[in-house]
């Protein structure tokens, strides 16, 4: 159960197989099925999780009642609302599973303790902040200067799995394009083939 995410932990620091034990001491194995919600909007998001199976989305509801996905999670990916849980106040995001999944999670008390513990964890969780940073950067970034279609392109490229996972509209939801948008920049990428 621990093995991917014991490699996951390993990649932004050397953690000895004693302290890998602790580290699992704090976080609780759940297994949640298809459309539970994790986290719904005005609660405080009292979790970081590391996926080992499923697909997970975060997305908001706008004035209109319409869903924008922020992010779509898969194996071996964390999720959370990162400003609900350092800060401990409500959220403004939804996170739903997508399919039966299985999860890796920490509530706020356990890594506080788990910090203390072992200090050289904060640098972890620290570069995981850091890539969901740049990651949004980048979608913001792409977002107003990306045409639709190579929005698409990177999606495929970033996802490649998610095509077959997760149903059309929720990627033009992902994408900020319509659903009919979507396929017809699909027909265009066939026709160019």
């Amino acid at each position: 159960m621990f093995q991917a995410f014991d490699k996951n932990l390993r990649l932004h620091v050397d953690l000895s197989q004693q302290e890998l034990e602790i580290v699992h001491q704090h976080f609780q194995h759940k297994t949640y099925p298809k459309k539970t919600f994790l986290l719904k909007a005005g609660q405080v998001c009292n979790f970081e999780a590391y996926l080992l199976k499923g697909c997970i989305k975060r997305y908001y509801i706008d004035q209109n009642g319409d869903e924008t996905i922020l992010q779509f999670a898969v194996e071996d990916w964390w999720v959370s609302d990162i400003a609900s849980f350092c800060q401990q106040m409500p959220s403004r995001f939804y996170i739903e599973t997508m399919e039966d999944t299985e999860l890796l999670q920490i509530n706020y008390q356990n890594k506080e303790l788990l910090f203390k513990r072992l200090p050289k964890l904060e640098r972890v969780f620290r570069l995981l902040v850091q890539r969901a940073y740049a990651v949004l950067e980048n979608r913001f970034f792409t977002g107003i200067t990306d045409s639709a279609e190579d929005r698409y392109l990177q999606f495929i490229k970033k996802y490649p799995g998610l095509l077959q996972r997760v149903p059309q509209y929720q990627i033009a939801s992902y994408l900020g394009i319509t659903p009919e948008a979507l396929s017809r920049i699909k027909a265009t990428l066939t026709r160019k083939k």
